[in-house]
């Protein structure tokens, strides 16, 4: 696993550009909401903790990861953002389902990235497990949504 060993809230500050002034769009499923909400909340910390305004920052709300995309493209086609953030959580059950809508929405979050010129980062936990998800969403291997903030920043500066 690319985390063992690895805590996702970790970044050096020193190495962060500013966020002030920058515009953040936040999408979160609600399925799985104990994990999105966990990523949500790191999420938002780091953007803070590196500059980014509270008010600068627009969170909506998605049935589930398969909706992550839609959302997505509605927030840059609505809001003037400089990155989104998209936050899902999906987790292995007994079925292909679990195949379909991961693969879905990475691709519909490539596409965004290929086809707009606002960075989308797929901040989106496919897990085998719940345990899983919770040591990736603020628990053991700290939080993919520290880490999904990060790269918003500098794909942000990037971008301008």
């Amino acid at each position: 696993m690319a985390t063992v060993n690895r805590n996702l809230s970790i970044y050096d500050k020193a190495t962060i550009p500013n966020a002030n002034g920058l515009r953040f769009g936040i999408v979160v499923s609600e399925w799985n909401s104990e994990i999105t909400e966990g990523l949500y909340s790191g999420a938002i910390e780091a953007l803070i903790d590196c500059g980014a305004d509270e008010s600068d920052i627009i969170r909506w709300n998605v049935p589930g990861s398969f909706e992550l995309t839609f959302g997505s493209k509605k927030m840059i086609n609505s809001h003037k953002v400089d990155a989104v953030i998209a936050i899902g959580s999906v987790i292995q059950g007994e079925t292909k389902h679990f195949d379909f809508v991961c693969d879905a929405t990475a691709q519909g979050i490539k596409d965004l990235n290929i086809t707009t010129n606002v960075p989308v980062i797929f901040c989106v936990l496919t897990d085998n497990n719940m345990q899983q998800a919770i040591d990736r969403s603020g628990g053991k291997h700290g939080n993919k949504g520290t880490e999904a903030a990060i790269a918003a920043i500098k794909m942000a500066i990037l971008g301008s």
